[in-house]
């Protein structure tokens, strides 16, 4: 048996004739952050949602914690965040925190209110999300995704909103799960996150086309930063001063956290 915690293999998904994700082998080890790069439309957010569960592949399966997708038993020990604001506009930033933990077993106050601190939330606990800035909605639909403190988490684009102090402090939550031996994907743009991943997977048109650390991307694109390797494997020639971004701005739409409906913004 692998001992990985989350498996794709083989994985497809086609809308129509465009193969959004074409073919994709990966195991993701225990204990370990990897972030997931790519432009817009190259397939980070379809893969993310079939590894969740939350998509039907058109070929191959995924495999979390043993369990091939989509495993109930699985979904208790998956934590994932949208990119849009997985939350419930109508209801208090504390009544969606309960909500989502209730969903995953969890009615412990102390839990909850640890959630809520952790992205600082505490003395809006009782304000309807629909009033809430788009950062805060963006911490309060992390929070919803930890409050189960899962064993595998799914991040697409976490930090986008997110003020620069509260990034840093994400960042290092995310890396005390990995140490507690959690397992997390994070899709992002931002390249100063790319180097706080343990391993990072380059997308592109749906397939993987460089995996590896970021000193040893680096190293075999012969570039001495991340965006000018990144347009050299995709066949690219990074600019003179310097790589340019592999992708700008944040896709539209994305179900609530745990929610099946919708296809998220980045195909």
């Amino acid at each position: 048996m692998s001992g990985a915690a989350v498996e794709a293999v083989g994985l497809v998904k086609r809308f129509g004739s465009l193969a959004a994700v074409d073919g994709i082998d990966l195991a993701l080890e225990p204990g370990r952050i990897y972030g997931l790069l790519g432009p817009n439309g190259s397939g980070k957010t379809t893969l993310i949602r079939m590894l969740a569960g939350l998509a039907r592949p058109t070929a191959g399966h995924a495999v979390v914690l043993g369990d091939r997708m989509p495993s109930q038993r699985a979904y208790g020990h998956i934590g994932y965040m949208t990119q849009s604001d997985g939350v419930y506009p109508e209801l208090s930033a504390w009544e969606n925190l309960r909500f989502f933990g209730a969903l995953c077993g969890v009615t412990d106050r102390a839990v909850l209110e640890g959630a809520l601190g952790l992205v600082r939330m505490a003395d809006r606990a009782e304000t309807p999300a629909y009033q809430l800035s788009g950062g805060m909605r963006r911490r309060l639909s992390l929070a919803c995704a930890l409050v189960h403190r899962p064993e595998v988490l799914f991040l697409d684009e976490p930090t986008v909103g997110i003020d620069p102090n509260l990034r840093v402090e994400f960042w290092d939550h995310f890396r005390a799960l990995a140490g507690a031996g959690a397992t997390l994907l994070v899709s992002s743009h931002v390249m100063d996150e790319a180097a706080r991943c343990d391993e990072l997977i380059l997308m592109l048109a749906g397939r993987v086309i460089e995996r590896g650390t970021s000193a040893e991307i680096r190293a075999r694109a012969g570039t001495a930063d991340l965006e000018g390797a990144f347009l050299r494997v995709a066949g690219e020639s990074p600019p003179a001063g310097g790589g340019a971004p592999a992708g700008g701005g944040a896709p539209p739409g994305a179900a609530p956290p745990g929610a099946g409906a919708g296809t998220g913004g980045d195909r």
